[in-house]
């Protein structure tokens, strides 16, 4: 008596959060490769392939030029890795932050460390020229970073005192605290803009223009250390940020120091973006858009939004500065600019889309 073939069971699906990761990636390797390959000389994918295997001193076949090589080591590769740096650093402060305001519009600029950094730098941009003779050389070029690192964690810890009474932060305070920091740091700008010779004009339009043209393997491997250990902060108090959207009160009810998680979460967010605006100016709307986009499709779980915001930012990001080199070459777009001009109607759109259901 012969039994009848069983039908084979069925793999389950995997979940919606894996498609999505897997896709990110996908599109950051591919970003990658269009990146690093478009320009005014043109490097195949199997040719940035040799490079790198060639710099492990391996063979892979493909043949490239010394000068390929240098371009692609020291010009292309840096920008590229400070780009992903860059949106992922920027993504994952705009999650930290609108998971601890429970305020889907907050972003690290509106807490004034974009524009504290901002003015450090138009105040070395414009006046710092007769401190430069007093400083040791070899930190000369560093002292614009330095002064926009400054303003941005002075500006941040500003902020935070304001919002602070007897040892309980006040979100809401915080927040109008650094819209107040934000219109000061406006009007010392114009006052500089005013001010400044056509030199410092140009050099201050470009700081708070935002740009990746100054990217090199030294200001890559400090916005690596930043980012990363702020990272690690973030993502370690998932559990905490997820308790927050409940509210503080009950945050606390379920073993929360909620006092802790907001100054880790501060300063955390005051060094990241502090050091990146510092070294690329300002880039806007990544911080805002990017974790809304993440939440809308991953709902709100700090656990999923937190690592899948860096992926899209530094996705959106690489791609941004893609378009900002290419799109009216030989002459670059400058990236913030280009952020700003797509990331406005699309964050008009997703509340446009949010009133509907509403």
């Amino acid at each position: 008596m012969s039994t009848l073939a069983q039908p084979a069971p069925r793999m389950p699906r995997p979940p919606r959060a894996v498609w999505i990761v897997s896709t990110l990636v996908a599109l950051l390797v591919l970003s990658f490769f269009a990146a690093a390959g478009i320009g005014a000389v043109e490097l195949p994918p199997g040719r940035i392939l040799a490079i790198l295997a060639g710099g492990l001193g391996l063979d892979v076949g493909d043949r490239y030029t010394a000068g390929e090589a240098a371009l692609f080591l020291h010009l292309r590769l840096p920008r590229v890795v400070l780009a992903i740096l860059v949106g992922a650093g920027l993504a994952i402060c705009g999650a930290v932050l609108q998971g601890l305001f429970r305020n889907p519009l907050a972003d690290p600029g509106l807490v004034g460390v974009s524009g504290g950094a901002a003015l450090g730098a138009g105040l070395v941009i414009v006046a710092g020229g007769w401190a430069l003779p007093l400083i040791f050389p070899a930190l000369r070029l560093w002292l614009l970073p330095l002064a926009a690192f400054g303003g941005g964690l002075a500006a941040a810890l500003f902020v935070y005192r304001l919002g602070t009474r007897d040892g309980v932060s006040d979100v809401t305070s915080m927040l109008l605290a650094g819209i107040a920091i934000n219109a000061l740091a406006g009007a010392g700008l114009g006052a500089f803009s005013y001010f400044a010779n056509d030199e410092q004009l140009r050099n201050l339009t470009f700081f708070t223009l935002g740009g990746l043209g100054a990217a090199n393997w030294t200001l890559v491997a400090v916005c690596l250390v930043v980012v990363g250990l702020a990272a690690a902060v973030f993502l370690r108090q998932s559990r905490a940020l997820n308790a927050m959207l409940l509210g503080e009160a009950e945050a606390a009810h379920l073993g929360v120091d909620v006092q802790a998680v907001k100054r880790r979460s501060f300063v955390g967010v005051a060094a990241a973006v502090g050091v990146l605006v510092a070294f690329t100016g300002m880039i806007g709307f990544i911080g805002l858009v990017v974790p809304h986009l993440v939440r809308m499709l991953l709902g709100p779980d700090h656990h999923r939004t937190l690592p899948v915001s860096m992926l899209m930012g530094a996705l959106i990001v690489v791609l941004a500065d893609l378009g900002a080199r290419v799109l009216i070459a030989p002459a670059e777009l400058p990236l913030g600019v280009l952020t700003a001009a797509l990331g406005a109607p699309f964050f008009i759109w997703l509340l446009a889309q949010r009133g509907r259901g509403a």
